[in-house]
């Protein structure tokens, strides 16, 4: 064999190994390994701010699977119930974080994601433990959620956006629906507390499970624009509308929306199992993301002046189902002359 093709066999073993067995400097290995902790309720430490008409129901079922858990709200009387079933209070978001290896929010606004989390002094990023999870279930801004992550990577800790859909009654029922976007191998890890409160599904990186919430929230705004226009057609020409919602929800306009809200609307509860105020801030926020695609969504813009006209009569406190009163004559007559929202739910029961 000739000398020089000797040599080269000799040299090849070295030659393939540098494409095999790329060499892995520390600094690469801190961002491709993603260290996770086993979940159960003898190991992890579970902390939970904001416990509203949904986050006090969620939190609660995590207190059920024996969970330790340590909360924090704004109005601390919120979380007594929490306090009675052996939950601890905390009197920060950072102090939550400081005695927590996973923390939940399930607050109002972005703005609110935003101090909780990232605010340097007080935010839950400045107390958590390396190795930590940070998750969001508020509906939140997908660029939000992907600087917050990138703040917990910075940190050696990591974040899930993982918003949800279901109303009060899905988070009574532990039945949710979960968006998951983040890391998935942290997202499975942390499985056995999502299966407290219903079904999570994974959806791409950090960004991605608040972009599925805000596809969801898309598909109910026209879905009960239809509901109500549906109902006061019904109403208008003769129909028992009890009866009509009840024929119509075993067929193809059967929804979540239908089996939720028809009956409340029917019998003018109005109560808040989601608030129209919040309704209002996710339909923005879609409306932003549209924008920024160049997207235009007529059914989702009108559903979101609707709403806003309901805002803007004071009636942020109400219930998503409100809608129906924006379908009446009365609610046209009263865009025009003013009448107060409570005055058009008392004569709408007369």
């Amino acid at each position: 064999m000739p000398p020089f093709l000797l040599r080269s066999l000799r040299r090849l073993p070295n030659l393939l190994s540098r494409f095999a067995s790329p060499r892995v400097t520390p600094a690469m290995s801190l961002s491709t390994e993603t260290p996770t902790r086993p979940v159960s309720p003898d190991q992890t430490r579970i902390g939970w701010i904001g416990t509203g008409v949904m986050g006090l129901a969620m939190a609660s079922h995590l207190l059920s699977a024996g969970y330790s858990l340590t909360v924090f709200s704004r109005t601390a009387s919120k979380t007594q119930p929490l306090l009675d079933r052996g939950a601890t209070s905390a009197a920060s978001p950072r102090a939550v974080a400081a005695a927590s290896d996973v923390v939940f929010l399930m607050v109002g606004y972005p703005s609110d994601v935003r101090a909780v989390t990232l605010d340097p002094t007080s935010g839950v990023l400045s107390g958590l433990s390396p190795g930590s999870v940070v998750v969001d279930m508020t509906t939140s801004d997908p660029s939000l959620a992907a600087e917050i992550a990138t703040s917990a990577e910075a940190v050696g800790c990591s974040s899930v956006d993982a918003p949800v859909s279901g109303g009060d009654r899905g988070a009574r029922n532990a039945a949710l629906s979960i968006f998951a976007g983040g890391n998935e191998t942290v997202i499975n890890n942390l499985s056995p507390l999502f299966k407290c409160m219903g079904t999570v599904r994974y959806m791409g990186g950090p960004g991605l499970g608040q972009r599925a919430k805000l596809g969801n929230q898309i598909v109910i705004a026209s879905t009960m624009v239809g509901l109500v226009e549906g109902m006061v057609y019904a109403h208008k020409s003769g129909l028992d509308v009890a009866k009509w919602l009840e024929a119509i929800s075993t067929g193809a306009a059967g929804s979540k929306s239908l089996e939720l809200y028809g009956k409340r609307m029917l019998d003018r509860d109005m109560a808040a199992g989601f608030y129209v105020h919040h309704f209002v801030k996710d339909l923005g926020i879609c409306l932003s993301e549209c924008q920024r695609m160049g997207l235009a969504l007529p059914g989702l813009a009108l559903a979101h002046q609707l709403y806003v006209s309901l805002l803007a009569h004071g009636e942020g406190g109400l219930g998503t189902q409100a809608l129906i009163l924006a379908g009446s004559e009365r609610w046209v007559l009263a865009l025009y002359i003013g009448i107060s929202m409570p005055f058009l739910i008392n004569l709408s029961r007369k």
